[in-house]
Protein backbone atom coordinates (compact mmCIF):
# COMPACT_ATOMS: atom_id res chain seq x y z
CA UNK A 1 0.00 0.00 0.00
CA UNK A 2 2.74 2.62 0.76
CA UNK A 3 4.44 1.70 -2.78
CA UNK A 4 1.49 2.29 -4.24
CA UNK A 5 1.29 5.34 -2.39
CA UNK A 6 4.82 6.68 -3.31
CA UNK A 7 4.47 5.93 -6.92
CA UNK A 8 1.50 7.86 -7.17
CA UNK A 9 3.38 10.51 -5.41
CA UNK A 10 6.17 10.51 -7.94
CA UNK A 11 4.20 10.30 -10.67
CA UNK A 12 2.22 13.59 -9.62
CA UNK A 13 5.35 15.12 -9.05
CA UNK A 14 7.10 14.19 -12.30
CA UNK A 15 3.99 16.23 -14.20
CA UNK A 16 4.10 19.08 -11.93
CA UNK A 17 7.87 19.34 -13.19
CA UNK A 18 7.47 18.86 -16.58
CA UNK A 19 4.46 21.70 -16.16
CA UNK A 20 6.75 23.92 -14.90
CA UNK A 21 9.59 23.46 -17.41
CA UNK A 22 7.32 23.79 -19.98
CA UNK A 23 5.89 26.78 -18.65
CA UNK A 24 9.24 28.48 -18.19
CA UNK A 25 10.77 27.38 -21.52
CA UNK A 26 7.79 27.70 -23.77
CA UNK A 27 6.49 31.43 -25.22
CA UNK A 28 3.20 32.65 -26.63
CA UNK A 29 2.27 32.09 -30.14
CA UNK A 30 3.92 35.16 -32.26
CA UNK A 31 1.92 37.97 -33.29
CA UNK A 32 0.86 37.99 -36.88
CA UNK A 33 2.27 40.73 -39.04
CA UNK A 34 -0.03 43.64 -40.41
CA UNK A 35 -2.04 42.70 -43.55
CA UNK A 36 -0.03 43.94 -46.83
CA UNK A 37 -3.14 46.02 -48.37
CA UNK A 38 -3.29 48.54 -51.14
CA UNK A 39 -4.16 51.94 -51.12
CA UNK A 40 -4.90 54.64 -53.67
CA UNK A 41 -5.38 58.13 -52.48
CA UNK A 42 -8.83 59.95 -52.87
CA UNK A 43 -8.69 62.33 -56.35
CA UNK A 44 -10.86 65.51 -57.07
CA UNK A 45 -11.47 66.14 -60.93
CA UNK A 46 -13.42 68.45 -62.93
CA UNK A 47 -16.62 65.66 -64.36
CA UNK A 48 -19.50 65.90 -66.21
CA UNK A 49 -22.18 63.15 -65.10
CA UNK A 50 -23.30 60.94 -67.56
CA UNK A 51 -26.40 59.07 -67.62
CA UNK A 52 -25.97 55.58 -69.15
CA UNK A 53 -28.74 54.22 -70.89
CA UNK A 54 -29.92 50.89 -72.77
CA UNK A 55 -30.84 51.97 -76.70
CA UNK A 56 -31.90 50.09 -80.14
CA UNK A 57 -30.72 51.54 -83.52
CA UNK A 58 -33.02 51.96 -86.09
CA UNK A 59 -32.31 53.45 -89.64
CA UNK A 60 -33.71 57.04 -90.39
CA UNK A 61 -34.91 55.71 -93.92
CA UNK A 62 -36.45 52.42 -94.44
CA UNK A 63 -38.37 52.04 -97.39
CA UNK A 64 -40.05 48.84 -98.44
CA UNK A 65 -40.03 48.29 -102.08
CA UNK A 66 -43.17 47.85 -104.28
CA UNK A 67 -44.41 46.87 -107.60
CA UNK A 68 -46.59 49.67 -109.03
CA UNK A 69 -47.66 47.98 -112.15
CA UNK A 70 -48.50 44.21 -112.43
CA UNK A 71 -46.92 42.02 -114.44
CA UNK A 72 -44.04 38.72 -114.72
CA UNK A 73 -40.83 39.66 -112.77
CA UNK A 74 -38.55 39.66 -115.77
CA UNK A 75 -34.90 40.16 -114.00
CA UNK A 76 -33.38 40.83 -110.53
CA UNK A 77 -30.27 43.48 -110.78
CA UNK A 78 -29.10 43.21 -107.01
CA UNK A 79 -27.39 40.91 -104.40
CA UNK A 80 -29.18 40.13 -101.16
CA UNK A 81 -27.55 42.16 -98.30
CA UNK A 82 -25.77 44.77 -100.72
CA UNK A 83 -25.58 48.48 -100.71
CA UNK A 84 -27.11 50.03 -103.29
CA UNK A 85 -27.01 53.91 -104.54
CA UNK A 86 -29.94 55.94 -105.41
CA UNK A 87 -31.25 55.38 -108.38
CA UNK A 88 -29.47 52.19 -108.85
CA UNK A 89 -32.24 49.70 -111.05
CA UNK A 90 -33.21 46.93 -108.96
CA UNK A 91 -35.90 44.89 -110.49
CA UNK A 92 -37.46 44.70 -114.08
CA UNK A 93 -40.87 43.78 -114.55
CA UNK A 94 -42.25 42.38 -118.14
CA UNK A 95 -42.69 45.62 -119.80
CA UNK A 96 -43.90 44.72 -123.51
CA UNK A 97 -47.48 45.32 -122.75
CA UNK A 98 -46.66 48.66 -121.01
CA UNK A 99 -44.85 49.27 -124.12
CA UNK A 100 -47.68 48.17 -126.67
CA UNK A 101 -50.07 50.54 -124.09
CA UNK A 102 -47.99 54.01 -124.67
CA UNK A 103 -47.63 53.10 -128.74
CA UNK A 104 -51.73 53.08 -128.56
CA UNK A 105 -51.29 55.96 -126.41
CA UNK A 106 -49.00 57.99 -128.88
CA UNK A 107 -50.97 56.83 -131.58
CA UNK A 108 -54.49 58.10 -130.14
CA UNK A 109 -53.11 61.93 -129.80
CA UNK A 110 -51.76 62.20 -133.27
CA UNK A 111 -55.26 61.04 -134.48
CA UNK A 112 -56.76 63.85 -132.01
CA UNK A 113 -54.49 66.05 -133.45
CA UNK A 114 -56.08 65.64 -137.03
CA UNK A 115 -58.96 66.12 -135.64
CA UNK A 116 -58.60 69.17 -133.93
CA UNK A 117 -56.67 70.63 -137.15
CA UNK A 118 -59.68 69.57 -139.21
CA UNK A 119 -62.47 71.18 -137.07
CA UNK A 120 -59.69 74.86 -136.61
CA UNK A 121 -59.83 74.67 -140.57
CA UNK A 122 -64.03 73.63 -140.40
CA UNK A 123 -64.15 76.65 -138.01
CA UNK A 124 -61.78 79.46 -139.69
CA UNK A 125 -64.06 78.73 -143.00
CA UNK A 126 -67.11 79.35 -140.84
CA UNK A 127 -66.57 82.33 -139.49
CA UNK A 128 -65.58 83.93 -143.11
CA UNK A 129 -69.05 82.55 -144.61
CA UNK A 130 -70.48 83.92 -141.71
CA UNK A 131 -69.42 87.38 -142.67
CA UNK A 132 -70.85 87.31 -145.87
CA UNK A 133 -73.91 85.70 -144.47
CA UNK A 134 -73.50 82.41 -146.89
CA UNK A 135 -73.92 80.20 -143.65
CA UNK A 136 -76.59 80.32 -140.40
CA UNK A 137 -75.38 81.19 -137.11
CA UNK A 138 -76.37 77.72 -136.36
CA UNK A 139 -74.22 76.14 -138.46
CA UNK A 140 -71.43 78.59 -137.47
CA UNK A 141 -71.28 77.87 -133.43
CA UNK A 142 -71.62 73.99 -134.29
CA UNK A 143 -68.22 74.07 -135.69
CA UNK A 144 -67.10 75.90 -133.35
CA UNK A 145 -68.20 73.50 -130.57
CA UNK A 146 -66.90 71.04 -132.87
CA UNK A 147 -63.19 72.19 -132.30
CA UNK A 148 -63.56 72.35 -128.46
CA UNK A 149 -64.65 69.03 -128.66
CA UNK A 150 -61.18 68.31 -130.64
CA UNK A 151 -59.20 70.27 -128.11
CA UNK A 152 -60.86 68.42 -125.24
CA UNK A 153 -60.28 64.94 -126.80
CA UNK A 154 -56.70 65.77 -127.55
CA UNK A 155 -55.89 66.91 -123.68
CA UNK A 156 -57.41 63.30 -122.70
CA UNK A 157 -55.61 61.31 -125.28
CA UNK A 158 -52.50 63.20 -123.71
CA UNK A 159 -53.11 61.91 -120.56
CA UNK A 160 -53.53 58.69 -121.58
CA UNK A 161 -49.92 59.27 -123.40
CA UNK A 162 -48.38 60.22 -119.35
CA UNK A 163 -49.94 57.64 -117.63
CA UNK A 164 -48.73 54.96 -120.52
CA UNK A 165 -45.21 56.56 -119.81
CA UNK A 166 -45.35 56.26 -115.87
CA UNK A 167 -46.43 52.61 -116.18
CA UNK A 168 -43.72 51.97 -118.11
CA UNK A 169 -41.33 53.82 -116.72
CA UNK A 170 -42.85 51.86 -112.91
CA UNK A 171 -41.24 48.37 -115.22
CA UNK A 172 -37.96 49.61 -113.87
CA UNK A 173 -37.83 49.69 -110.20
CA UNK A 174 -34.78 51.40 -108.57
CA UNK A 175 -33.59 52.44 -105.60
CA UNK A 176 -35.38 55.36 -104.03
CA UNK A 177 -32.36 56.05 -101.27
CA UNK A 178 -29.13 54.62 -100.59
CA UNK A 179 -28.58 51.67 -98.22
CA UNK A 180 -28.19 48.41 -97.58
CA UNK A 181 -30.77 45.86 -99.41
CA UNK A 182 -32.91 43.22 -97.63
CA UNK A 183 -33.54 39.87 -99.08
CA UNK A 184 -35.51 39.30 -102.42
CA UNK A 185 -39.03 38.22 -101.52
CA UNK A 186 -39.43 36.76 -105.42
CA UNK A 187 -37.40 35.30 -107.79
CA UNK A 188 -37.76 36.28 -111.80
CA UNK A 189 -40.57 34.82 -113.35
CA UNK A 190 -43.50 35.39 -110.51
CA UNK A 191 -46.61 37.56 -111.43
CA UNK A 192 -46.43 40.67 -109.42
CA UNK A 193 -49.14 43.18 -108.36
CA UNK A 194 -49.10 46.65 -108.57
CA UNK A 195 -52.86 47.43 -107.46
CA UNK A 196 -53.03 49.65 -104.41
CA UNK A 197 -53.45 48.46 -101.58
CA UNK A 198 -52.51 45.02 -102.83
CA UNK A 199 -49.10 45.62 -104.48
CA UNK A 200 -46.51 43.05 -103.59
CA UNK A 201 -43.49 43.85 -101.54
CA UNK A 202 -40.36 42.52 -103.62
CA UNK A 203 -37.68 43.68 -101.03
CA UNK A 204 -36.83 46.30 -98.33
CA UNK A 205 -33.87 49.35 -98.21
CA UNK A 206 -32.72 50.62 -95.09
CA UNK A 207 -30.29 54.00 -94.90
CA UNK A 208 -26.94 53.70 -92.80
CA UNK A 209 -25.39 56.93 -92.65
CA UNK A 210 -26.25 58.63 -90.56
CA UNK A 211 -28.41 56.45 -88.36
CA UNK A 212 -30.65 57.13 -85.12
CA UNK A 213 -30.37 55.37 -81.33
CA UNK A 214 -33.74 55.84 -79.44
CA UNK A 215 -33.66 54.75 -75.42
CA UNK A 216 -35.76 56.01 -72.94
CA UNK A 217 -35.08 58.11 -69.90
CA UNK A 218 -37.83 57.98 -66.55
CA UNK A 219 -39.58 60.76 -65.50
CA UNK A 220 -36.86 61.70 -62.76
CA UNK A 221 -34.29 62.20 -65.22
CA UNK A 222 -36.18 64.16 -67.76
CA UNK A 223 -36.88 66.35 -64.65
CA UNK A 224 -33.48 66.72 -63.93
CA UNK A 225 -32.51 67.83 -67.47
CA UNK A 226 -35.27 69.89 -67.37
CA UNK A 227 -33.81 71.78 -64.33
CA UNK A 228 -29.92 72.08 -65.92
CA UNK A 229 -31.85 73.66 -69.11
CA UNK A 230 -33.61 76.17 -67.20
CA UNK A 231 -30.41 77.04 -64.55
CA UNK A 232 -28.27 77.60 -68.22
CA UNK A 233 -26.51 74.74 -66.84
CA UNK A 234 -27.00 72.96 -70.24
CA UNK A 235 -28.84 72.93 -73.85
CA UNK A 236 -32.43 71.77 -73.96
CA UNK A 237 -32.83 68.10 -75.24
CA UNK A 238 -35.31 69.36 -77.80
CA UNK A 239 -32.44 71.98 -78.86
CA UNK A 240 -30.50 69.35 -80.74
CA UNK A 241 -27.45 70.80 -79.64
CA UNK A 242 -26.81 68.32 -76.55
CA UNK A 243 -24.18 65.86 -77.05
CA UNK A 244 -24.43 61.97 -76.61
CA UNK A 245 -22.07 59.25 -77.11
CA UNK A 246 -22.83 54.96 -77.82
CA UNK A 247 -20.80 52.26 -77.43
CA UNK A 248 -21.80 48.71 -78.84
CA UNK A 249 -21.78 45.37 -76.98
CA UNK A 250 -18.16 44.97 -77.66
CA UNK A 251 -17.16 47.89 -77.16
CA UNK A 252 -15.81 50.38 -74.10
CA UNK A 253 -15.25 54.26 -73.59
CA UNK A 254 -18.63 55.04 -75.53
CA UNK A 255 -16.46 55.81 -78.60
CA UNK A 256 -19.07 57.26 -81.14
CA UNK A 257 -20.14 60.69 -80.79
CA UNK A 258 -23.74 62.11 -81.70
CA UNK A 259 -26.32 64.54 -80.14
CA UNK A 260 -30.16 64.65 -79.19
CA UNK A 261 -31.96 65.43 -82.03
CA UNK A 262 -35.37 64.03 -80.76
CA UNK A 263 -37.95 64.46 -77.52
CA UNK A 264 -41.14 62.16 -77.83
CA UNK A 265 -43.81 65.10 -76.79
CA UNK A 266 -45.53 62.48 -74.05
CA UNK A 267 -44.52 60.17 -71.68
CA UNK A 268 -46.05 56.56 -71.70
CA UNK A 269 -47.97 56.30 -69.09
CA UNK A 270 -47.63 52.17 -68.96
CA UNK A 271 -43.42 52.59 -68.22
CA UNK A 272 -43.19 56.55 -67.20
CA UNK A 273 -40.61 56.65 -69.77
CA UNK A 274 -40.03 59.28 -72.67
CA UNK A 275 -38.77 58.16 -76.12
CA UNK A 276 -35.53 60.29 -77.05
CA UNK A 277 -33.40 60.09 -80.05
CA UNK A 278 -29.94 60.53 -80.98
CA UNK A 279 -28.65 60.57 -84.12
CA UNK A 280 -24.93 59.07 -85.22
CA UNK A 281 -22.57 59.16 -88.03
CA UNK A 282 -21.91 55.92 -89.60
CA UNK A 283 -19.31 56.65 -92.73
CA UNK A 284 -18.61 53.52 -94.92
CA UNK A 285 -16.43 51.75 -95.76
CA UNK A 286 -17.33 49.84 -92.42
CA UNK A 287 -20.97 50.86 -91.53
CA UNK A 288 -20.19 49.84 -87.89
CA UNK A 289 -23.73 50.74 -86.43
CA UNK A 290 -26.23 48.61 -88.32
CA UNK A 291 -30.00 49.33 -87.52
CA UNK A 292 -31.69 46.84 -85.04
CA UNK A 293 -28.30 47.14 -82.76
CA UNK A 294 -28.61 47.13 -79.13
CA UNK A 295 -26.11 49.93 -77.57
CA UNK A 296 -25.49 51.52 -74.36
CA UNK A 297 -25.78 55.29 -75.10
CA UNK A 298 -25.06 58.22 -72.36
CA UNK A 299 -26.06 61.83 -71.94
CA UNK A 300 -24.53 64.54 -69.82
CA UNK A 301 -26.53 64.31 -66.38
CA UNK A 302 -25.14 67.43 -64.92
CA UNK A 303 -23.03 70.51 -65.80
CA UNK A 304 -19.02 70.25 -65.07
CA UNK A 305 -18.07 69.89 -61.54
CA UNK A 306 -15.95 69.15 -59.37
CA UNK A 307 -16.07 66.02 -58.01
CA UNK A 308 -14.05 63.40 -55.28
CA UNK A 309 -13.12 60.07 -57.10
CA UNK A 310 -12.33 56.45 -56.07
CA UNK A 311 -12.12 53.17 -57.36
CA UNK A 312 -15.10 50.72 -57.20
CA UNK A 313 -13.23 48.20 -55.84
CA UNK A 314 -12.36 50.23 -52.49
CA UNK A 315 -16.55 50.24 -51.80
CA UNK A 316 -18.24 47.61 -49.26
CA UNK A 317 -21.77 47.19 -48.40
CA UNK A 318 -22.90 46.27 -45.19
CA UNK A 319 -26.39 45.92 -44.39
CA UNK A 320 -27.78 48.10 -47.50
CA UNK A 321 -25.01 50.76 -46.56
CA UNK A 322 -21.81 51.51 -48.63
CA UNK A 323 -18.37 51.79 -47.02
CA UNK A 324 -14.61 52.17 -47.08
CA UNK A 325 -11.85 51.58 -45.16
CA UNK A 326 -9.89 54.69 -44.62
CA UNK A 327 -6.03 54.65 -43.68
CA UNK A 328 -5.10 57.33 -41.09
CA UNK A 329 -1.18 58.81 -40.61
CA UNK A 330 -0.32 55.43 -38.40
CA UNK A 331 -1.73 53.23 -41.07
CA UNK A 332 -4.65 52.37 -39.28
CA UNK A 333 -7.71 51.22 -41.01
CA UNK A 334 -11.08 53.04 -39.80
CA UNK A 335 -14.66 52.40 -41.13
CA UNK A 336 -16.38 54.74 -42.77
CA UNK A 337 -19.51 54.91 -44.48
CA UNK A 338 -20.12 57.38 -48.07
CA UNK A 339 -23.15 57.72 -50.29
CA UNK A 340 -21.81 57.16 -53.85
CA UNK A 341 -22.71 59.07 -56.71
CA UNK A 342 -22.48 57.79 -60.91
CA UNK A 343 -19.37 56.39 -62.36
CA UNK A 344 -16.95 59.03 -64.09
CA UNK A 345 -13.82 58.60 -65.83
CA UNK A 346 -12.99 54.60 -64.76
CA UNK A 347 -13.91 55.81 -61.36
CA UNK A 348 -16.71 56.19 -58.11
CA UNK A 349 -17.87 59.63 -57.62
CA UNK A 350 -18.55 60.02 -53.99
CA UNK A 351 -21.60 62.26 -52.55
CA UNK A 352 -20.42 62.19 -49.21
CA UNK A 353 -17.68 60.87 -46.65
CA UNK A 354 -14.42 60.93 -48.17
CA UNK A 355 -11.88 64.22 -48.58
CA UNK A 356 -9.69 64.64 -51.46
CA UNK A 357 -5.85 63.28 -50.10
CA UNK A 358 -7.23 60.32 -47.85
CA UNK A 359 -6.08 56.82 -48.82
CA UNK A 360 -8.69 54.15 -49.25
CA UNK A 361 -7.95 50.31 -49.67
CA UNK A 362 -8.89 48.79 -52.67
CA UNK A 363 -7.38 45.23 -52.21
CA UNK A 364 -7.24 42.99 -49.09
CA UNK A 365 -10.24 44.08 -47.83
CA UNK A 366 -11.49 40.30 -47.06
CA UNK A 367 -8.08 40.40 -44.26
CA UNK A 368 -8.57 43.69 -42.25
CA UNK A 369 -11.18 44.66 -39.90
CA UNK A 370 -11.41 48.45 -38.53
CA UNK A 371 -8.58 49.39 -35.65
CA UNK A 372 -5.61 47.23 -37.08
CA UNK A 373 -2.60 48.33 -38.64
CA UNK A 374 -1.95 47.41 -42.19
CA UNK A 375 1.20 47.67 -44.32
CA UNK A 376 0.12 49.28 -47.35
CA UNK A 377 1.57 49.60 -50.95
CA UNK A 378 0.18 53.29 -51.87
CA UNK A 379 -0.40 53.39 -55.57
CA UNK A 380 -2.08 56.29 -58.22
CA UNK A 381 -5.58 54.99 -58.92
CA UNK A 382 -6.47 54.76 -62.80
CA UNK A 383 -8.01 57.61 -64.39
CA UNK A 384 -9.76 57.36 -68.08
CA UNK A 385 -9.25 60.06 -70.26
CA UNK A 386 -12.13 61.73 -71.72
CA UNK A 387 -14.82 64.07 -70.89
Amino acid sequence: MSNIRFRTLAAIGFAGLLFAGCKKNGSAPPQRPPAAVTANQVVQREIIEWDEYPGRMEAVDMVEVRARVSGYLQSIHFKDGAQVKKGDLLFVIDPRPYQAELDRAVADVNQAQTKLELASNDLARAERLLASKAISEEEADSRNKAKRQAEAAIQSSRASEQMAKLNLEYTHITAPISGRMGRKMLTEGNLVNGNQGQSTMLATIVSLDPIYCYFEPDERAMLKYQQLAREGKQQSMRAGQVPCELELANETGFPHKGVLDFVDNRVDSGTGTLRVRGVFSNPEPDHILQPGYFARVRVPGSARHSAVLIPDQAVGTDQGQKFVYVLNDQDMVEYRTIKLGPPAEGLRTVREGLKPGEWVVVNGLMTIRPGVKVTPQRVAPTVATGR
